[in-house]
């Protein structure tokens, strides 16, 4: 079912907007959070309050990208979650993404607290814009939906090793543009 048809479901408040999100979209986001949170169960738990939270948000909301939409309520949700676990010291899940960032996110940010921060988020949308399309897709699927570095090799047909180094390549050319834009690292 297209995505136009399941926001129109949503919208008439019809249940079977739920069933048709789940089977289309229900992988995708139980990636995403699996990919964060790294707990089969905590996962899912994500995955079931991000329908209950997008059953309350359109309407009044209406989003433009459905998968796009859902990518962000996931990953907020599960970033909240990995927070509520990391502070009762359970696992690690998506320390590591935010240590590979540190080195080139600004020192006066607070990396987990301050991702979204407009004025950085312009300028790592103004980055990614100018890179090819396969680094910038590997740099998202990385540090936003947090694929691990072996997934991603896979993905392209390199070694771990290989794809390790192009990901310290790149926040090593994120880390020079940012230094250039005058923010403090």
């Amino acid at each position: 079912m297209e995505d136009e048809q399941i926001i129109k479901l949503y919208l008439k408040r019809s249940e079977k907007a739920l069933e048709e999100t789940q089977n289309k979209y229900g992988p995708y986001c139980y990636r995403i959070a699996k990919n964060i949170l790294t707990v089969r169960e905590d996962a899912e738990e994500c995955v079931n309050d991000t329908w209950n939270l997008l059953w309350n948000k359109i309407p009044p909301m209406i989003p433009v990208s459905l998968k796009s939409f859902l990518g962000k309520l996931v990953r907020d949700i599960a970033i909240s979650q990995y927070r509520a676990n990391h502070a009762k010291k359970r696992y690690g899940g998506i320390e590591v993404i935010f240590d590979e960032l540190e080195e080139c996110i600004p020192s006066d940010f607070d990396v987990e607290e301050n991702f979204d921060n407009q004025q950085l988020s312009d300028f790592l949308n103004h980055w990614l814009g100018e890179l090819p399309k396969e680094d910038r897709v590997l740099f998202i699927k990385r540090y936003y939906y947090g694929d691990a570095v072996k997934k991603l090799a896979k993905m392209i047909g390199c070694t771990e090793n290989q794809m390790a180094q192009r990901m310290m390549k790149l926040r090593k050319k994120l880390k020079l543009f940012l230094f250039e834009k005058g923010v403090n690292i």
